[in-house]
């Protein structure tokens, strides 16, 4: 087999890793064995973290409409289905934005939702037959 010294290619890789590891405490940011545990650890927390924030967001986003539409006379999940039956399609990002900045926008759209679900009741409800 031939012999392979990768001089300069794993100088680079060391550098390279090492470079990521820039900041962190003690031996972490400066021996390549304990700063490759180091950054590799990190590199996991990040995709996660990279997930977890989505989540988080769209969490923060209901909190925020549920307690607008408490304000309009609504629960949150009237709200979204008295939006759906109205044909209005505006995502929890921007229903959030609009509930913090413009609440006199919201409560017009939430008076749409609430027309909307009166008459989806209307349409839904049928009379009971009494023997």
């Amino acid at each position: 087999m031939p012999r392979v010294k990768r001089g300069t290619v794993r100088r680079a890789k060391r550098k390279k890793l090492l470079g990521l590891a820039k900041g962190y405490y003690a031996n972490k940011s400066k021996l390549y064995r304990a700063a490759k545990e180091s950054v590799d650890t990190a590199l996991k927390y990040a995709f996660v973290g990279r997930r977890r924030k989505k989540r988080d967001f769209r969490r923060l986003w209901v909190v925020r409409i549920n307690a607008a539409a408490r304000e309009n006379g609504l629960t949150y999940g009237q709200l979204i289905n008295g939006l759906k039956n109205a044909g209005v399609t505006l995502d929890r990002k921007s229903l959030a934005e609009l509930a913090v900045s413009s609440p006199a926008a919201f409560a017009s759209i939430a008076k749409q939702a609430k027309g909307a679900a009166k008459t989806a009741a209307k349409a839904t409800s049928k009379p009971v037959a009494r023997a």
